[in-house]
């Protein structure tokens, strides 16, 4: 995320912002901030644009997303500088996160939704059933706003709009002003595969451009970022009886069992923890390990730890923060636990020996509930290792939390790693890997309690942008409705009668759920 200040424009003019490098501190260039009018003028070019493009066939929609993913793939060397030099991730990070998952999501997508969206029949039950026909169509909502921020700000502008555009919407995307040339690639990308003009706009701006947007008017808000900020745009969808989609922040839990092998565990947890410099959602904070493998595993995180590279070129390992705000959070929550009585194993302060927001890869051990690094979200490159008896109290400690978004459980006996994932109270869970599921097309993704509200990708995440709509056909061209009057009271009590045989009796509640194949 870039280092954001104001330039001084005169009065009338729209405001600008200056971007500067969080890795390096140099300058990256200037924005200039779309107005509310801005907003209603795109909301009417995509209300324009949306119903031929909701009138074109699945396959037909996809045949842009291939054009994307052609571009996506000869420009992706250009596409990853320009991400660098707002997030100072490293260059694998970026490749991996940001140009293969959105390939995957642009091929996936749209070779997938008309498969995943078209019509299904439904076989209905009980006295329904003998005189109709169901079928649920799903019908695209409109215009979609989507809010994405700083931390993936390429993929996580992607995604979604890719979704919301095979689904057969258009789309109003807001990126962070932090990170505007990086959302701005959306735009450039879908410009150049040839998108119909109005169907995708990309709103260069800050908060005040964000609160129009959710004012506009649009059919759905999809919002990825703060808790915070989530809270606002639930209270603005609600108020205007809009959906929204809400992936918020996570203090996702590791559970090491005691079979686990720990060298794979213990760099799961460094992965878990250290990619993105720690400053992704589903980011692995606390680590619970039972306490008779627990000196073994530490040495081995230790290890790993220290030998992390921190940089800004070449090859290196973990990056710099992405925002001053953030790393003040995170030497707060750090120095808050020292002065509790926390050990630092590894790391624990800013890198002196480089320029920019760098905090050092950070490992903490006898950390204790009334610490904020056990309680809040650090979304840095802290990990905090606690001991437990065994995995019962790691379940118990890992559930104690406000937030639900992800989790991994380590242990050599997979079976049993799928009985504790179900039992932890988060969004999704992975067992012997590092949190991934959002990386699987397939797998809806969400977060519980103050971690979100819905989910997104796969089947569920595309009907989210969709109106599911039942049509229900009599068989019989309206023959009983036809004879349902005058009514009686002898009627009534037939069909009283009928009642207590449907499910009063082992037969008729038999034949109150028997579906006809039709």
């Amino acid at each position: 995320m870039a280092i954001v200040t104001k330039v001084e424009t005169p009065e009338g003019a729209r405001r600008r912002l200056k971007l500067a490098s969080p890795a390096t501190l140099e300058p990256i260039g200037e924005i200039e901030l779309q107005t509310p009018e801005d907003v209603r003028e795109a909301l009417a070019a995509a209300r324009r644009a949306q119903p031929a493009w909701a009138a074109l066939s699945f396959e037909e929609r996809g045949h842009y997303m291939m054009r994307a993913l052609r571009v996506l793939l000869d420009k992706q060397d250009e596409y990853i500088d320009v991400i660098l030099g707002e997030t100072p991730k490293t260059r694998n990070e970026s490749l991996m996160m940001d140009i293969y998952a959105g390939c995957d999501s642009l091929h996936y997508y749209g070779k997938k939704t008309g498969k995943l969206l078209r019509p299904e029949k439904k076989r209905l039950h009980g006295m329904v059933a003998i005189g109709k026909r169901l079928q649920v169509v799903y019908k695209p909502l409109g215009v979609v706003g989507v809010i994405s921020p700083w931390n993936g700000p390429f993929i996580l502008s992607l995604n979604p709009t890719v979704q919301a555009l095979m689904a057969g919407n258009a789309v109003l995307l807001k990126p962070s002003s932090s990170t505007a040339f990086s959302g701005k690639l959306v735009g450039d990308l879908f410009e150049e595969a040839g998108l119909p003009e109005g169907l995708l706009s990309v709103l260069v701006g800050d908060g005040q451009t964000g609160q129009a947007l959710l004012e506009a008017g649009v059919d759905k808000i999809s919002f990825t970022g703060s808790e915070e900020t989530g809270r606002h745009v639930a209270v603005t969808c609600a108020e205007r009886f809009i959906p929204c989609t809400l992936e918020l922040g996570g203090k996702n839990p590791v559970i090491v069992c005691g079979d686990a092998d720990l060298d794979r565990a213990a760099a799961g947890a460094i992965a878990g923890n250290f990619f993105n410099a720690g400053q992704y959602c589903g980011g692995t904070e606390r680590v619970y390990v039972v306490e008779s493998v627990a000196d073994q595993f530490i040495e081995r995180v230790v290890e790993r730890a220290a030998a992390l590279r921190q940089g800004a070129e070449g090859e290196f390992d973990v990056g710099a923060l992405f925002w001053p705000q953030q790393l003040e959070i995170v030497e707060e929550h750090v120095e808050d636990a020292v002065a509790k009585g926390a050990r630092v194993l590894v790391g624990g302060r800013r890198n002196p020996n480089l320029k920019g927001l760098y905090f050092e890869p950070t490992v903490l051990t006898e950390v204790t509930d009334e610490m904020r690094v056990l309680r809040e979200e650090t979304f840095g490159p802290v990990m905090s290792i606690l001991r437990v008896r065994d995995e019962e109290e790691a379940i118990r400690l890992a559930n104690d939390s406000n937030y639900g978004l992800t989790a991994s459980v380590w242990t050599r006996d997979t079976h049993k790693g799928f009985q504790i994932a179900k039992r932890i109270d988060t969004g999704s869970v992975d067992v012997n890997d590092f949190p991934q599921t959002y990386g699987a097309a397939e797998a809806p993704f969400g977060g519980r309690k103050a971690s979100g509200v819905g989910q997104v990708n796969g089947a569920v995440g595309l009907r989210g942008y969709c109106h599911a709509q039942p049509i229900q056909t009599d068989r019989f061209g309206g023959k009983q409705t036809a004879g349902r009057y005058p009514l009686s009271l002898k009627q009534d009590a037939g069909f009283q009668k009928f009642m207590r045989f449907l499910w009063g009796t082992a037969l008729g509640r038999k034949l109150s759920l028997m579906r006809l194949p039709w």
